[in-house]
């Protein structure tokens, strides 16, 4: 399923699972990079389309290239925060998790924070609205699975895709192969209609 089913979005209202559905605009959103070799590619890609996106970080791999998220920031695009080292919510206490996310924001500023996995709990989730708008998505691309074409994932993001969503890809070694020649697809068909992919604003 490409979108979130409608009781998680219900059980968590405050968070934000799409933008303005009236104006010609979607959200990109690329997690768990940034990657040394990926990342480069996908900004070199994005500004091919004259498209701005929202890197949801991870605090260690930002901790080991530096250089990379620099030239996220540098090119216009938005950052947020994706935990220290991608441990999903669930399992962990309110405390760890928090600090796990504290960390983070030591070298990824802003207000913007995305759950792992999209995996929160509700005690976790109401301690972190105080500080950070949480994140998720509308349309999910599972650019991860082995089993899924460049083809097909392009397919379907384009079919849910709709004014003011917001869609998830990684910059990742794992989902590269996927996922690059998939993003080029989504970035012509979302040409042709007239959608202009922006950056998130805090």
């Amino acid at each position: 399923m490409t979108r979130p089913p409608w009781l998680l979005r219900a059980l968590f209202p405050g968070m934000l699972w799409h933008g303005d559905r009236n104006r010609p605009e979607v959200y990109l959103t690329f997690d768990d990079g940034p990657h040394p070799d990926v990342t480069p590619k996908v900004l070199d890609l994005l500004e091919q389309y004259t498209a701005k996106a929202t890197f949801f970080c991870v605090g260690a791999n930002v901790q080991a290239h530096p250089h990379v998220f620099r030239h996220i920031v540098e090119s216009g695009h938005a950052v947020g925060n994706h935990t220290w080292s991608h441990r999903s919510g669930w399992g962990m206490s309110r405390k760890a998790y928090v600090e796990e996310i504290n960390k983070t924001s030591a070298l990824v500023p802003g207000p913007l924070f995305r759950p792992p996995y999209g995996r929160i709990g509700l005690g976790q989730y109401y301690t972190l609205r105080k500080s950070y708008r949480v994140v998720m998505w509308d349309v999910l691309s599972y650019d991860w699975k082995a089993e899924r074409t460049p083809e097909r994932i392009a397919a379907d993001v384009l079919k849910a895709i709709r004014p003011g969503s917001v869609v998830v890809f990684h910059d990742s070694a794992k989902a590269a192969p996927r996922m690059m020649p998939a993003l080029e697809l989504v970035l012509k068909g979302l040409k042709a209609r007239g959608l202009r992919c922006v950056a998130m604003t805090p």
